[in-house]
């Protein structure tokens, strides 16, 4: 899920999501949502994109030196 924070200046339910937001709060919508939320740029800032955490790669570890 990506995530988002809400910039308004008070407190609103946002049924979608089943819950209220309070200001500067960051929460997680669904994916496919994303651009609905974050088009309303007086409102909402992404924090996290949709797919954000499946695309960061860990190195893989590095061979161990003989010696």
């Amino acid at each position: 899920m990506a995530r988002v924070r809400y910039l308004g200046p008070e407190q609103v339910t946002v049924p979608e999501l089943g819950r209220t937001v309070e200001p500067d709060a960051v929460v997680e919508v669904p994916d496919d949502r994303f651009e609905g939320y974050v088009c309303q740029t007086t409102n909402w800032e992404a924090v996290e994109e949709p797919g954000a955490k499946a695309s960061k790669k860990t190195a893989a570890p590095s061979p161990q030196k003989e010696g």
